[in-house]
């Protein structure tokens, strides 16, 4: 029989990649603690009506990429394929309407059914803050801030370049909306097939394509700027005097739009050029009406989502962490009868050291073996009870870069000399 693999677009986090896995998610956490964001943990799968109602019915998350099922009783079922709108369904749920401003960080696992590329799968992990309330410019600026944060930490920031952009308000919009569909219905025969579709619905989603065809129509499109009411001009301005303020440096895309209905208001995306075609690795900006559409009332929030798997892929080889393996106790084993006097000793002292904060890999292997192994894994410390030196009372702790070796014969003698060698004496 063949072996089994993991469906198509879903992989298997081992060793390094989870390392570099971990380290963006400890790092985002532990940044996003010093904004005073609380970390939130929501289903993996929530009602259809929540992500159907807040992200659009005719964005492409909703009409292609959801993974949606019916369960026993009957109701209909989604996996999240993103964690704005479950972290305002909690908010609305657990009664904390009247709590706000509430700052939110998340992290975990999201789904969407797309074609699998470089730093693209099925089963993806995100982290992400929302900062649920104020409704000012300052709250976007202290969001970007903090993202860009994240990406200095991870060692990356100056890889990538902030784009912001505003989405305007209602009004902004609407006469945006009317001058795009005037421009674009005389190039409708050379619009691609999704494209002809937005048009009648959602005409600025057309601003999102991919399609080459439809860039370079877009690139000659109506930009939003030019249609700005007063207050959302004023709006967009205090965000950048506000990014100024932070000493986050930007640069101003007119083309960036958001593929979810809920944004409005600022719109921004950290952008490198390390990951081809997909070079967004942290993106996010204003939503006013998606609490409102979950039963929240009219209140505004602001937040970003970062792929986990794309920042781990920037990643420079020095930020990786390595297993936390810094002794190893050997010891022969005996595979039938009862346990040796040796094996239980050894049992023993990995115990003891583990409980004194020490990591401790218990070895299976043969004495020879064992070493190599260790040697292999770049652990310092070696702590060895053969059955001949335990029965003489002696324990030895061997230093495997110098290549020198003490004996004793009290569990608290070895812990002593371990730690000694773990910071760097003699």
């Amino acid at each position: 029989m063949p072996p089994v693999q993991p469906p198509r677009g879903t992989h298997d986090l081992i060793g390094e990649e989870q390392r570099r896995h971990r380290f963006v998610t400890d790092t985002a956490r532990e940044v996003a603690a010093r904004y005073g964001f609380e970390e939130w943990v929501t289903p993996i799968f929530e009602k259809t009506e929540v992500f159907a109602r807040t992200l659009g019915e005719t964005s492409d998350v909703v009409t292609k990429e959801m993974y949606t099922f019916p369960d026993r009783g009957g109701d209909s079922l989604t996996l999240r394929p993103e964690g704005t709108a479950g972290v305002c369904r909690a908010l609305v749920s657990n009664g904390l309407t009247q709590t706000l401003p509430q700052r939110v960080f998340y992290a975990g696992p999201m789904f969407r059914y797309e074609r699998p590329q470089k730093g693209r799968f099925r089963q993806f992990h995100q982290i992400g803050v929302e900062l649920l309330g104020p409704t000012h410019a300052i709250a976007d600026a202290e969001v970007i801030a903090c993202g860009y944060d994240i990406l200095r930490a991870l060692g990356i920031a100056d890889e990538v370049r902030l784009e912001i952009n505003t989405l305007g308000d209602d009004e902004s919009r609407r006469a945006h909306r009317a001058a795009l569909i005037t421009y674009m219905r005389d190039f409708a025969h050379r619009l691609s097939d999704d494209s002809r579709i937005r048009l009648e619905k959602n005409p600025l989603r057309i601003l999102d394509s991919k399609d080459p065809v439809d860039q370079a129509l877009v690139a000659q499109a109506p930009k939003i700027t030019d249609y700005l009411t007063v207050y959302a001009r004023e709006y967009y301005d205090n965000v950048k005097v506000a990014l100024s303020e932070c000493d986050v440096a930007f640069i101003e895309n007119p083309r960036i739009v958001r593929g979810l209905d809920y944004y409005s208001h600022t719109a921004f995306e950290f952008v490198t050029e390390r990951l081809g075609a997909q070079g967004t690795v942290l993106a996010g900006g204003r939503y006013q009406d998606l609490l409102n559409q979950l039963g929240g009332g009219m209140s505004g929030g602001v937040g970003f989502a970062a792929g986990i798997e794309r920042l781990a892929m920037l990643l420079h080889e020095e930020r990786i962490p390595n297993p936390p393996r810094h002794v190893s106790v050997i010891s022969p084993l005996n595979t039938e009868g009862p346990l040796s006097e040796n094996s239980r000793l050894a049992l023993k002292i990995t115990e003891r050291l583990r409980r004194d904060n020490i990591a401790v890999d218990y070895s299976y292997w043969s004495l020879k073996r064992a070493l190599k192994r260790a040697a292999d894994a770049d652990v310092r410390v070696a702590v060895i009870l053969g059955s001949e030196e335990v029965a003489q009372g002696a324990i030895v702790v061997r230093d495997l870069r110098r290549r020198e070796q003490t004996t004793h014969d009290e569990i608290e003698d070895v812990v002593t000399q371990v730690r000694k060698l773990l910071a760097g004496g003699a």
